[in-house]
């Protein structure tokens, strides 16, 4: 299995803007069709004829990431943790998300990491914060980089740790069809970029693969 490890600068990218002129469903519906016919298939026939409603209808879920704000997902904090202000790890979470390039889907683990000053987050947010980014139109350099930064910004920790491990539909079933390929991205900030403390969380995250 060939690993392409890509570490990202700590850099902050803001969410991404929504569009001012959305299509109603009817126009998404024959969008759809449209590609039918361009794919070369007839969209009147029998088993296509409801197929634009369930692609409008999926969009609906697959990008459904839109529509959450990150703040919203972090903004309850338990204080009351007896003074507890070592590592918090949650790994291998799963996502799902669609390449922004040829929307297609990439899909893998997360694994977050922060040290925490004013308090915890439930430990089921940091999960729901994956969500709210994967399902959007991506890049996995992005994603990594935007956890890192929602966490940042709304939980001011010490630091924050964020790896990202996926495979690429778009590698696996078109251009080089190299299945198996996995693509690992990082993103390290505030106590996370002593080379000690990466390398405890990678030990941490790894510890279960042993």
């Amino acid at each position: 299995m060939n690993d392409v490890v890509k570490s990202l600068s700590p850099r902050l990218i803001p969410a991404a803007d929504k569009p001012t002129d959305c299509p109603t469903r009817e126009e998404a519906e024959a969008a759809v069709r449209t590609l039918i016919r361009w794919a070369g298939d007839n969209p009147q026939r029998e088993g296509l004829q409801d197929t634009p409603k369930r692609v409008a209808k999926a969009f609906k879920e697959f990008y459904s990431g839109y529509q959450d704000d990150p703040k919203d997902v972090l903004n309850k904090i338990f204080a009351e943790v007896e003074g507890y202000d070592d590592i918090v790890l949650v790994r291998d979470i799963p996502f799902y998300s669609h390449c922004e390039h040829h929307m297609v889907p990439f899909y893998g683990m997360a694994h977050i990491a922060y040290y925490p000053t004013k308090g915890v987050v439930g430990l089921s947010k940091l999960a729901r914060l994956v969500e709210v980014y994967a399902r959007r139109l991506q890049t996995q350099e992005t994603m990594t980089a935007q956890i890192a930064s929602a966490i940042e910004q709304y939980l001011e920790p010490r630091g924050v740790a964020v790896m990202i491990e996926a495979e690429h539909m778009c590698m696996s079933m078109r251009g080089v069809q190299k299945a198996g390929a996995m693509t690992l991205t990082t993103q390290f900030t505030g106590a996370f970029n002593d080379a000690a403390e990466q390398v405890r969380f990678l030990t941490l995250v790894r510890h279960s693969k042993a």
